[in-house]
């Protein structure tokens, strides 16, 4: 899937969005941005939930729960039966979407853009693959102090429903599918 940014023509600002070979290359490209994501997580979370709802980077050298680790070290294997979709910008990795499916439902999972890519619609690119052709309903979580993600999701037609997560101030969306053509 090719999606070109509004306003801007040129092949250095298109944003591609594939899904990622976890056998090949992309398993490192994977593997960077999922840390990322990650680790600005837990950094997040220690700023808006306090101390001890962080772990110490201590844990793993990364400030990462040992929980994530395969997700990092081998994401192969941690993304088995998943969908992972990877964004480029000029033919580089930029941005990450883990598409988990079930049999009533798909979960959008670790949906992360490189902050230098930010502002580029890569993260509108990358929901909008991840959102095309499902004939299930599609939930996700969100933390509420990501604003800009809560309103992305909003547009796209996701409303907030009643926890499956009880974690405070983790948010439970999910979007109803409108039709049920496409490539993932």
């Amino acid at each position: 899937m090719r999606c070109q940014n509004r306003g801007m023509q040129s092949d250095v600002d298109s944003v591609t969005i594939r899904g990622a070979d976890l056998e090949g290359d992309d398993a490192r490209a994977v593997s960077r941005l999922v840390e990322a994501y990650l680790v600005q997580t837990e950094a997040e979370k220690a700023e808006h939930l306090g101390a001890s709802a962080s772990v110490s980077a201590s844990v793993d050298g990364r400030g990462l729960p040992e929980r994530y680790r395969s997700e990092v070290d081998d994401p192969r294997s941690a993304y088995a039966g998943a969908i992972v979709l990877l964004a480029e910008l000029a033919d580089e990795p930029v941005g990450v979407a883990v598409v988990q499916p079930s049999p009533d439902a798909r979960e959008i999972k670790r949906v992360w853009v490189d902050p230098a890519a930010r502002g580029r619609r890569v993260g509108s690119a990358l929901l909008d693959a991840a959102l095309d052709g499902h004939a299930l309903p599609t939930r996700l979580t969100v933390w509420d102090w990501r604003e800009a993600a809560v309103q992305l999701y909003r547009s796209r037609g996701f409303v907030e429903v009643p926890s499956w997560d009880d974690r405070p101030r983790l948010l439970c969306l999910e979007r109803r599918p409108a039709s049920a053509s496409g490539p993932w």
